[in-house]
């Protein structure tokens, strides 16, 4: 067997074409629109790019529940309601248009409700490009990228992969030290103090936890020579390929197309 072979778990287990990508490629590729977008003031450009996004995954990754209800209605939802917010703090002299609605002397008008809905679709358009990569790309695909295209120095990328595998780690033991709680009715009863002493009681057995976790792993890391040499043999390779080339180039070309149809720019 080859010492460096295609990882068969670098692909996130959403199907289709995304989850085939370099995740590079899925984060290069929307990262222009989104710095551009941050200085679009009008509501025609970060609508574009929405759709844009969401067409995008929902052509290239297998929809499940939890991908439908975030584009379907999180997104629309958060949208709104920033928008909404936005809106009621924009001072309506500095925007003028017609009013929508009156209170006292407070005034709701066309032109906040433009202001608020550019900011709201605006933040919407950035986190739709942002889940481009974001649902369809795994930590460890992500570092390794970084190490084997971007050069990043392995002792970083895998030091920062070793302490982001803590976090389910904690989550895990957690559970146990939980379960052995309620197994012996420690801190019983309810309300704030109850509360309070729980979490107190579970702060102990979970920072030992995690110094024996961080010394396992340390010593299998001592045990592999991590750190002795300059680089490292790659057991899995996620390579670049040409069909990241073409993503990134058909991305770039319309995101400039939508950006100068539109020029959101324009006085």
């Amino acid at each position: 067997m080859s010492a460096t072979t295609v990882d068969p778990w670098a692909r996130v287990d959403a199907g289709g074409l995304l989850a085939g990508l370099n995740p590079l490629a899925k984060l290069a590729a929307p990262l222009p629109a989104m710095v551009l977008l941050v200085f679009a003031r009008d509501l025609a450009t970060p609508l574009a790019f929405l759709a844009l996004a969401c067409a995008v995954i929902l052509a290239g990754t297998r929809i499940t529940r939890r991908i439908a209800l975030l584009l379907l209605v999180a997104v629309p939802v958060a949208t709104i309601v920033i928008g909404l917010s936005m809106s009621l703090w924009t001072d309506p002299a500095r925007v003028g248009g017609d009013v929508v609605a009156r209170i006292g002397d407070w005034s709701l008008t066309t032109g906040a409700l433009t202001v608020g809905f550019a900011t709201g679709l605006r933040l919407a358009a950035i986190v739709a490009l942002a889940l481009i990569a974001g649902l369809t790309t795994t930590g460890p695909d992500l570092v390794r990228a970084s190490v084997q295209q971007l050069r990043v120095p392995y002792r970083i990328g895998y030091t920062a992969l070793a302490a982001f595998r803590f976090v389910p780690r904690f989550g895990h033991e957690l559970d146990v030290i939980r379960q052995a709680h309620r197994v012996r009715g420690s801190h019983g009863g309810r309300g704030p103090v109850a509360a309070l002493a729980r979490w107190w009681g579970y702060l102990v057995p979970l920072l030992a936890g995690a110094i024996r976790h961080a010394e396992r792993v340390a010593l299998a890391m001592d045990a592999r020579a991590f750190g002795a040499h300059p680089d490292r043999t790659e057991r899995h390779l996620v390579p670049w390929r040409r069909r990241d080339t073409v993503f990134v180039a058909v991305f770039w070309l319309t995101s400039a197309v939508i950006l100068v149809a539109l020029f959101p720019w324009a006085p």
